[in-house]
């Protein structure tokens, strides 16, 4: 497969109704980021370095950011300095309240109306993304999903689970459109050849977001958006004239 970075096949308005796969991230993407289940999902973190290093919560979070800062992501960190079972892990730290999002009628409706198969790709777990997507009410439109299992740990934006899941899941670049929060993360997307778009709703994970030259649309309400791209481009014939 070719790495290198080309213009989308499906970029502008009649292109993205023609696309053949969509690629959404899941959390803060499918739902809008003030829904802040990562708070959850943080503090899940440091309770359980603080089970697992029988120590106090706050030391607990000092170490998570070390792990973090040094093998990118805090499950791969204790993975590597405490060979942890990342199952026990996933499942622990996304046993979280899931009432604090909405079930959204607009985005089942655009889904439905969207051309091309839908997938997700999260640095999360499969039974996580379930357990959103019957929350939002919009499991139902998703072939597959690519989890973090699926890329052998290794998290977005590293380049490589970006090319199995295309391996995986037969999809072509060139033909398919990746939606995300975090703007590193469409990186590897654009030097594939996909159209990326870009959902801004997570300043602290967007610090590094000032070249903007791999984003192609910026959408402030994925729903809203998706309602309009799913429609049928009308032709210039049928068109009302103006006045």
């Amino acid at each position: 497969m070719d790495d290198s970075a080309s213009r989308p096949a499906v970029d502008g308005p009649a292109g993205l109704h023609a696309a053949e796969a969509w690629i959404f991230d899941l959390d803060n993407t499918l739902y809008p980021a003030r829904c802040n289940l990562f708070a959850q999902i943080d503090h899940r973190m440091g309770e359980y370095i603080a089970r697992l290093l029988d120590t106090d919560y706050d030391s607990a979070k000092l170490l998570q950011k070390q792990y973090f800062r040094r093998h990118g992501t805090t499950m791969r960190g204790l993975m590597t300095e405490h060979g942890i079972d990342p199952g026990d892990f996933l499942a622990y730290v996304h046993d979280i309240d899931l009432s604090v999002i909405a079930p959204s009628a607009e985005l089942d409706e655009a889904l439905g109306r969207l051309p091309g198969r839908k997938l997700v790709f999260t640095n999360g777990s499969v039974p996580h993304a379930e357990r959103v997507l019957a929350r939002l009410g919009v499991a139902r439109h998703f072939a597959a999903i690519f989890d973090i299992v699926a890329s052998a740990y290794q998290p977005k934006p590293d380049p490589v689970p970006y090319r199995e899941l295309c391996r995986r899941h037969a999809v072509e670049p060139g033909r398919a459109i990746m939606v995300e929060d975090i703007a590193r993360n469409l990186v590897p997307a654009h030097a594939l050849g996909m159209t990326t778009v870009w959902v801004p709703g997570n300043d602290s994970w967007n610090s590094d977001a000032g070249d903007r030259s791999h984003i192609h649309h910026v959408v402030e309400d994925l729903a809203v958006w998706l309602d309009r791209v799913s429609r049928p481009p009308v032709p210039a014939e049928a068109r009302a004239p103006l006045g």
